[in-house]
């Protein structure tokens, strides 16, 4: 009769080995393991890094608004007397400031209940109250949102660039030539109202698009390095930008101003809010952009051909795919986008060129692309971000008195972490996330280490051996010893006992397998050469 082993007494797993199987595991273990597996997930994916490094990075803003504020200083001198006081000043000076950074970037709840209390009180009600006080209020988020539109337009260049393997620094010398020709399109043509604002973006774009191709053909053509060249061209286009503010194809009658004319009204993208509201129309642009990202690098065959140059060149060669051919391309979409985002700046918010008329947008859009990972919804996350602390900043220095150099300081620390995702998990106490199984192995080493250890300090036997001679050399030849030594006993340290030698394997009988050859004349059956018995 065969033996049924019995899955509790067994040790096994359940549904291997005696358990079957067919033997599920128990609901509890289920649910525990898919937790467990959801946490891991977690750990090691980039949102919690993300997070982790805003929270960190507002911590470090934290200190240094605390260093800066007179008022916690002057609590810090007699703390030891009335320590209340200095973390009353502390808990309110942080707080008010990062109060007056949310105001201005999302709502004003001051400014909202002062416009419904004077409408209330002019004899208003119901939304004759409600709609302007939501208005000033939200004003605010309209002016994050107008700041964000060319950043993740911008961004969503750089990604392509990216992805594709390739550090496109060129952004702002790409904004700055987009802004040029459509700028120039629109205080010079004059075309029907749709028209001219397609033809000034259109202009926009395809003037990025030969900057950044040029980047392109540089490097495809003579292996110029991309980081280089787009450094190189920024500085070209930045000074092409103050001599044509210098002539009178750009100033105009006004030469002794270094601007522009303002954009004709039939190349201006039109307000989503009004004319009382800076939001306009190049907002659905970036929405545009970051869903053309996700199609020209998810779904079609010129963004596969992008992120196979970018993953392995060779074998992207050797598949038939030219990466010469696709730097260039890649750039010069790359630089298409840029320059649309220069096209909805100067068409959208600034109506006419200055000298300053990319401001730091190219170089944030760098940082927004890495922030995001160069996808379209975490770009757009981070174009967000960026523009609210840059909005709410500027809010907070006017409305606090905290310098506009803490938001500076924020943006570059979250890049620092977000850069450094080891260090992130370090921080928050998940540094074994990066090496699974660091901590077995240093256990076992560590027995091992134990156990070699334990082998060599074994204490010698009773075995006549004098002097303290090893164990293992008696037993080879006696030598040094009168006596011989016997065989371990069960009370002898079992790693310092010899293991038998193996038993030599067994000579064919030539009787049995005829075809088997004998032994030779002067060797024994095991195949040992001496005399034969």
């Amino acid at each position: 009769m065969t033996a049924v082993a019995d899955p509790e007494n067994s040790g096994s797993a359940p549904g291997v080995g005696a358990g079957g199987a067919d033997t599920p595991p128990p609901p509890e273990q289920q649910a525990e393991n898919r937790l467990s597996r959801t946490l891991q997930k977690i750990a090691r994916g980039d949102t919690l890094v993300v997070v982790m490094s805003f929270v960190f990075a507002f911590i470090v803003g934290s200190v240094l608004i605390v260093i800066s504020d007179d008022e916690v200083r002057e609590t810090l001198g007699y703390f030891f007397a009335r320590p209340s006081d200095a973390f009353t000043a502390i808990w309110q000076s942080v707080s008010q400031a990062y109060e007056a950074m949310f105001r201005g970037a999302v709502f004003d709840g001051p400014g909202f209940s002062r416009v419904a209390q004077d409408l209330r009180e002019a004899g208003g009600s119901g939304t004759y109250v409600l709609l302007p006080a939501l208005a000033a209020g939200l004003r605010p988020l309209t002016e994050t949102l107008t700041v964000a539109t060319p950043l993740i337009i911008a961004a969503a260049g750089m990604a392509v660039s990216f992805r594709a393997g390739l550090f496109n620094i060129g952004g702002t010398g790409q904004l700055i030539v987009g802004s040029m020709a459509a700028g120039y399109i629109g205080f010079s043509w004059n075309l029907p109202i749709v028209v001219h604002l397609l033809v000034a973006l259109l202009a926009g774009l395809l003037a990025g698009a030969v900057w950044g191709g040029f980047a392109g053909f540089l490097k495809a053509r003579f292996g110029a390095n991309e980081v280089i060249s787009t450094i190189m061209l920024n500085w070209i286009a930045t000074y092409l930008l103050f001599f044509a503010l210098k002539t009178a194809a750009f100033t105009g009658a006004n030469q002794s101003q270094p601007t522009s004319p303002s954009v004709a009204d039939t190349a201006v993208l039109p307000h989503l809010l009004g004319s009382g509201f800076r939001l306009h129309a190049g907002l659905i642009l970036a929405a545009g952009s970051a869903v053309f990202l996700w199609w020209l690098m998810s779904r079609s065959t010129l963004g596969f051909q992008f992120r196979a140059v970018g993953s392995n060149p060779r074998a992207a060669q050797v598949a038939g795919i030219s990466p010469a051919r696709t730097s260039f391309l890649v750039l010069a979409v790359a630089g298409a986008l840029v320059g649309l985002a220069g096209a909805v700046h100067v068409l959208g918010t600034e109506k006419r060129l200055t000298e300053g008329v990319a401001g730091s947008i190219g170089f944030d859009a760098i940082t927004v692309a890495l922030l995001g990972r160069s996808g379209p919804v975490g770009i757009v996350l981070a174009g967000l971000l960026f523009a609210g602390l840059s909005t709410g900043g500027r809010f907070m220095e006017t409305n606090q008195g905290v310098p506009l150099d803490l938001v500076q300081v924020i943006q570059v620390l979250v890049v620092l972490f977000i850069a450094a995702p080891p260090l992130v998990r370090t921080l928050i106490g998940l540094r074994r996330i990066d090496h699974p199984g660091a901590g077995a192995r240093v256990r076992r080493a560590k027995a091992a280490a134990s156990r070699g250890v334990g082998s060599v300090s074994a204490p010698v036997g009773a075995t006549g051996v004098a002097g303290g001679a090893s164990t293992g050399a008696s037993t080879a030849g006696g030598e040094g010893g009168s006596g011989k030594a016997g065989p371990p006993s069960a009370d002898d340290d079992p790693s310092a006992a010899r293991a038998p030698d193996p038993a030599p394997p067994a000579a064919p009988d030539p009787d049995l397998d005829p075809e088997t050859p004998g032994p030779a004349e002067g060797e024994n059956p095991a195949g040992e050469k001496g005399e034969t018995r």
